[in-house]
């Protein structure tokens, strides 16, 4: 196994949306490490640009569930420590570019979401939109694409998962669950961690409190579905994972379960072809 980190270096078009002194788009983990898993985190930080300002929001906006995932970026970077597998993270809000949507989607640059408008994002020039894109979102997801290839040159592929957290109360509604477990066409780790979650003694949803087989699952779809990789959708209810403390016991329940992902998998590709 190999450590470190990579991040991405600003090209002369990036400096347009950044400065020589912010963070690339996306970071990578772990990024020559050998272990047949790839962690991602699409909504890892509330970070703006600085050429952006704060688009119009107050501060409890630019902190709320809208701009992250509260707690998916520090549990996904503690199970690549744990774990020592490779992860990739972006770096900025999703309300600059949310790098979850196809680019035609609405919520690609969301306007309102939960009672909060986003002047920034009210009428965008299609180059806003593009340069956007270029700068953020695309080198987030070739980061992926070159992990998974990488990956897939060592061995059969990695189990693909991607890291999320939701908000208890959405709209005036409160969830009830804790867990989700997310899943469309594939289903070998979603029983792993509908099994792992439940047994631990959580609320699991299953395909709840979104589904997997929804449009708005574009990493997934983009990046592992297509290509048959075992993939799985994790949302974990933000208020388990908003302090350290949270993010270290979720973070102990997922690194048995991923751990265990590997054999887990020969063995019923075993029974498969027996």
């Amino acid at each position: 196994m190999s450590g470190g980190l990579s991040t991405d270096k600003h090209s002369s078009n990036s400096r347009r949306l950044l400065s020589a002194d912010e963070p690339g788009p996306f970071k990578t983990l772990n990024p020559l490490d050998e272990q047949p898993i790839l962690l991602v985190c699409d909504h890892a930080s509330r970070r703006f640009p600085k050429s952006l300002g704060d688009m119009g929001l107050d501060p409890f906006a630019r902190r709320c569930h809208l701009a992250v995932d509260i707690g998916a970026g520090a549990l996904t970077e503690s199970l690549a420590a744990s774990l020592g597998v490779t992860a990739v993270l972006a770096q900025y809000s999703r309300l600059v570019m949310d790098c979850n949507r196809e680019l035609l989607d609405p919520g690609a640059f969301l306007e309102f979401g939960d009672g909060v408008v986003v002047p920034g994002n009210r009428n965008l020039h299609q180059s806003d939109k593009d340069l956007r894109a270029e700068v953020l979102y695309w080198p987030y997801h070739k980061a992926i694409d070159q992990q998974v290839q990488r990956l897939r040159n060592i061995g059969p592929g990695p189990a693909f998962i991607a890291i999320h957290s939701f908000t208890p109360v959405m709209n005036g509604e409160s969830r009830p669950w804790q867990m989700g477990v997310l899943w469309d066409t594939d289903t070998r780790l979603k029983e792993i961690f509908l099994e792992g979650f439940s047994a631990a003694g959580y609320h699991v949803g299953d395909n709840e409190p979104y589904s997997g087989k929804a449009p708005q699952d574009f990493t997934i779809d983009h990046h592992a579905e297509a290509i048959g990789l075992p993939h799985v959708g994790i949302e974990i209810r933000q208020d388990l994972i908003d302090d350290a403390a949270g993010v270290a016991e979720v973070a102990a329940l997922m690194h048995q379960i991923i751990a265990s992902i590997p054999k887990r998998i020969e063995v019923n590709q075993q029974r498969d072809t027996a």
